[in-house]
């Protein structure tokens, strides 16, 4: 590959258009890189992933695949199944010989009907859009919650998680399983028990670890599935910063006005009480009445059995899937017409002959259409052909997260002072923009920040001289022709 400024040049890249002047040094490196044993495609962000491994893991359970995809791409165990090439899913208690894969075969992640704006959300660390995509079901609601601190906290949103913590979700709790799967308990992935704590530290979190210890000590002291405390998956994955943290913090001692307390007796109290509480809870709930948490009615589902509800479809597709599975046809009205006819000849009146004999519009032909038509069916076509689709803006939507941007400015007037000395200024400048973005397929704030992000890769150059390729960039793009 060739570097230049810290950069890995990509091939669709214009030397003159990036800013590399003649007599410029490109370094080039020839890598050597192992080849994965599979890849896995996000149906999500559209990317994929790699696993990396020798050809003994196809020996290995479809869990243990699982629990490296959890590693790789942020998500809970309990969001998503793999399918094989062919469309298969795939079950935690198979081996991977079992689907005769072949090494470097595409496995595909897919996540439960109506989820992927909302985890979306959860990537991006957007609370709007996930509030928006929340489900209307009390139980389903808070299994997304703790979904969304897992992966707010594997990703680092701390905002989001300070505003899931504001709901009531606890960092040390489990996130569990889909509330239409809580009767399979025997085929449960182990990594379910996994808590948004462990995401933290297994992502090396540093931030989100102080503020999930700040909110609740009980989470120095909290247990994988593996029986590990968050100081011992530290260890594991060589997370130094966390390590010196959770150290510090589980040899400090907790003081009291008349005596103080080694922390690790302090979080052994703590956890006796909170088994009290929990055991005096239950107790007087079964002196009152018994608690059910599945319903008559509620979805049940189960492997191999029920119609799969893991298809990636987006909200607006799986809201429209579940209205069609409850709608009924409605009887054919020519048929009762003419039922009603046979039955009573005799009182089948003109007035409901005539329903049967209405008249529609003419139909327009196609080539007596007028140039107006026209002209508007062409931009229409050659818009919709330049936006991309919502999936295929998913992958710049990511990338543009790491470019810092200024604040929206909320001022109507934001034009320069010159700009209305022109006449006709308005209609100029608003066409010039309307046309850009039918050709482009990007509004010219969306063409400047994706132009940043590529600028932003050349870290060896300053700030400004990145500045200034975002600037030729975003030149080229608007002088560019359009065939």
């Amino acid at each position: 590959e060739l570097i230049y400024a810290g950069a890995i040049l990509k091939d669709r890249w214009v030397l003159a258009e990036i800013g590399i002047p003649v007599s410029s040094t490109i370094k080039c490196v020839v890598k050597e890189e192992d080849k994965p044993a599979f890849y896995v495609y996000n149906a999500v962000t559209q990317e994929k992933v790699p696993i990396m491994g020798s050809i003994y893991l196809l020996a290995t359970n479809v869990s243990h695949l699982k629990t490296l995809v959890t590693l790789k791409c942020g998500f809970p165990n309990s969001v998503y199944c793999l399918r094989t090439p062919g469309g298969r899913e795939m079950y935690d208690c198979n081996t991977l010989n079992d689907y005769q894969l072949d090494i470097g075969a595409t496995l595909r992640l897919d996540v439960w009907d109506g989820w992927k704006e909302f985890l979306t959300g959860c990537l991006l660390g957007n609370k709007h859009k996930i509030q928006c995509s929340l489900s209307k079901e009390g139980p389903i609601v808070r299994y997304q919650m703790r979904v969304a601190l897992y992966m707010a906290a594997f990703f680092g949103h701390l905002q989001l998680i300070a505003w899931i913590l504001r709901q009531g979700v606890r960092p040390h709790e489990a996130v569990g399983v889909h509330p239409y799967r809580e009767w399979c308990q025997e085929s449960y992935h182990p990594d379910v028990t996994k808590c948004p704590v462990h995401a933290a530290v297994e992502a090396g979190q540093l931030m989100i670890l102080k503020a999930f210890v700040n909110y609740n000590i009980l989470c120095l002291e909290c247990p994988n599935p593996a029986g590990h405390i968050p100081l011992q998956i530290c260890i594991k994955h060589k997370r130094k910063d966390c390590v010196l943290y959770l150290v510090t913090k589980m040899w400090s001692v907790v003081s009291y006005p008349n005596f103080s307390l080694p922390m690790k007796i302090y979080i052994q109290l703590k956890q006796w009480l909170l088994r009290a509480q929990n055991h005096l809870l239950t107790t007087k709930r079964r002196t009152q009445t018994a608690v059910f948490r599945t319903r008559v009615g509620d979805t049940v589902i189960v492997d191999g059995f029920t119609k799969p509800k893991m298809t990636s479809k987006g909200l607006y597709k799986s809201m429209i899937g579940e209205a069609e599975s409850k709608a009924f046809k409605l009887p054919n009205l020519n048929y009762q017409l003419q039922h009603e006819k046979e039955s009573s000849p005799l009182t089948f009146t003109r007035k409901n002959q005539k329903v049967t004999n209405f008249k529609l519009p003419p139909v327009k032909d196609a080539n007596k259409l007028s140039n107006t038509d026209k002209l508007q069916e062409n931009k229409n076509t050659r818009r919709k052909a330049a936006h991309p689709r919502n999936d295929e803006s998913m992958n710049q939507n990511m990338c543009l997260t790491k470019v810092p941007l200024p604040p929206i400015s909320s001022l109507k007037n934001s034009r320069p002072p010159f700009y209305y000395s022109t006449p006709h200024a308005k209609f100029l400048l608003n066409s010039s923009l309307e046309s850009f973005s039918e050709h482009s397929g990007r509004s010219p704030r969306e063409n400047a920040i994706y132009c940043l992000a590529i600028a932003s890769a050349f870290k060896e150059k300053p700030w400004l001289q990145q500045l200034g390729i975002a600037r030729s960039l975003a030149k080229k793009s608007v002088c560019k022709p359009v065939h």
